[in-house]
C-alpha cells in the first residue's frame, strides 16, 4: 500500500465551532492521510478533549500560541510551528483561525508544501473591536493574502470577503456529522414543557448578542428563552423568562435543545455557526440575525427567519409559536442532509488537498 500523505492542521483557536470542525474534519479524513494537529486550547475547550479524535489523529500542542496579539510569544509560537513541520514534514499544511493564517502564512512559503488557510470568521468582521483595529486586521490579512496559499473559506459571505483580497479563494461549507449526532440524539431524553421555549447555545459574549437576546425575551414574556452556556456577560441576560444553563456535557445540552421549539441566533457576526447546523437537524426552526453566516444558511422564509431588529425576532417567534412551520422545518433538514454535513465537507476537502497534491 502506497504510504498515507500527510497533512498538519495549525489550530489557534481550538475551541466553539472550530473544535467541532477541527474534529469532524481530522476525524472523517484520517482514513486516507495520517494527520497532525498543532494546537491551542480556550476556555470553551472541553476538558476531555483528546477523546473526541481517533486515536490515529495526532495531537500536538502549540505552547506559545495566545489568542490576543502578543509579539514576543508570537515570535515564539511562529518559530515554534516551524519547528514541528519539520519534524513531522508534512505534504499539506492548512491554517485555522486568523492568528494562525498569519503566523503560518509567513512560517511556510507555500511553494514546496501546499499551503491553505481557513479564517474561521475574519477579525475585521469583528464588532466587538474599535474600527482603528478592525482597520489594522484587514491590513494584515490583505498583506498575508500575498503569500503562497489558497484561502478555504466556510461560508459564501466568508467567501465573498476573501475575494476582494486575492483570487487565490474557495469555499467549502462547514457540516456536522449527521450520522453521529443522531446516535447520541436517540439516547437523549426529552422533557416536555409547559411554556414555548427557544433556545441558543454559545459563549455569553459580545459577538452573540445577549443584549439582543434579552431585548427579544422582554418582548415575549409568556415565552420561556434557555440560553445552553456561559460566558463574561451573563449579567446582560436580565429578562425573568431567561434561564441560563451554564457550561453542560454534550449530552445534557443535547437534551435542553430537542426538548425546546425554536432555535434563536443574535450574533453580531458569525463564520457558519455549528449550533445553527445542529438545530436544523434536530428540525428547530431557526430564527437568526441578518449577518454573514447566518444568511448565508437561512434563506429568509425558505428555511427559517432572518431577522434585523428586536420587533422582527419576537414577530417571527410569535408566527412560529401559532403556525405551521412544517415545511420550513423540512427545507432545513434536506439543506442539512445534502450540503452542511461532515461526509460532504470531508469529500471536498479531499479532492482540493489531492489535486494540489498533483501539481506539487
Amino acid at each position: 500500500m502506497a504510504e498515507k500523505k500527510k497533512i498538519l492542521y495549525v489550530v489557534e483557536a481550538m475551541g466553539g465551532g472550530v473544535f467541532t470542525y477541527i474534529v469532524e474534519l481530522a476525524n472523517a479524513l484520517s482514513d486516507k492521510y495520517e494527520v497532525y494537529i498543532a494546537y491551542a486550547t480556550r476556555k470553551q475547550t472541553p476538558q476531555n478533549y483528546k477523546e473526541y479524535f481517533k486515536d490515529s489523529v495526532h495531537l500536538i500542542e502549540v505552547k506559545n500560541f495566545t489568542r490576543s496579539v502578543k509579539s514576543t510569544q508570537d515570535l515564539k509560537a511562529f518559530f515554534e510551528i516551524k519547528k514541528i513541520a519539520r519534524k513531522i514534514k508534512p505534504d499539506i499544511i492548512h491554517l485555522h483561525s486568523s492568528k494562525a493564517g498569519a503566523l503560518g502564512r509567513w512560517a511556510f512559503n507555500g511553494r514546496k508544501i501546499p499551503l491553505f488557510y481557513t479564517p474561521h470568521g475574519y477579525s475585521f468582521l469583528m464588532k466587538s473591536v474599535n474600527k482603528k483595529k478592525r482597520f489594522i486586521f484587514k491590513m494584515i490579512e490583505r498583506f498575508c493574502a500575498l503569500r503562497d496559499c489558497v484561502t478555504i473559506s466556510c461560508s459564501r459571505g466568508e467567501h465573498k470577503e476573501t475575494k476582494k483580497m486575492t483570487s487565490k479563494a474557495i469555499y467549502i461549507d462547514n457540516g456536522i456529522n449527521t450520522k453521529s449526532l443522531q446516535k447520541m440524539l436517540v439516547k437523549v431524553a426529552r422533557e416536555e414543557n409547559k411554556k414555548f421555549t427557544v433556545f441558543t447555545l454559545g459563549r455569553i459574549c459580545y459577538q452573540k448578542n445577549p443584549k439582543l437576546f434579552n431585548e427579544v425575551a422582554k418582548k415575549l414574556p409568556d415565552v420561556r428563552f434557555v440560553w445552553i452556556g456561559d460566558g463574561e456577560l451573563r449579567e446582560e441576560l436580565t429578562a425573568d423568562n431567561i434561564e441560563i444553563t451554564g457550561w453542560v456535557n454534550r449530552r445534557k445540552a443535547l437534551s435542553y435543545a430537542v426538548s425546546a421549539d425554536a432555535f434563536v441566533l443574535t450574533s453580531l457576526w458569525e463564520g457558519l455557526p455549528m449550533s445553527l447546523l445542529e438545530a436544523m437537524y434536530m428540525e428547530k426552526l431557526c430564527v437568526v440575525s441578518n449577518v454573514i453566516g447566518n444568511r448565508d444558511v437561512i434563506k429568509n422564509e425558505k428555511n427559517g427567519f432572518v431577522c434585523n431588529s428586536a420587533d422582527e425576532f419576537a414577530e417571527k417567534i410569535k408566527y412560529i409559536e401559532s403556525n405551521d412551520c412544517s415545511v420550513m422545518v423540512e427545507n432545513a433538514k434536506k439543506d442539512v442532509m445534502e450540503r452542511y454535513n461532515t461526509a460532504v465537507m470531508a469529500e471536498k476537502y479531499d479532492k482540493i488537498y489531492r489535486l494540489r497534491l498533483e501539481r506539487s
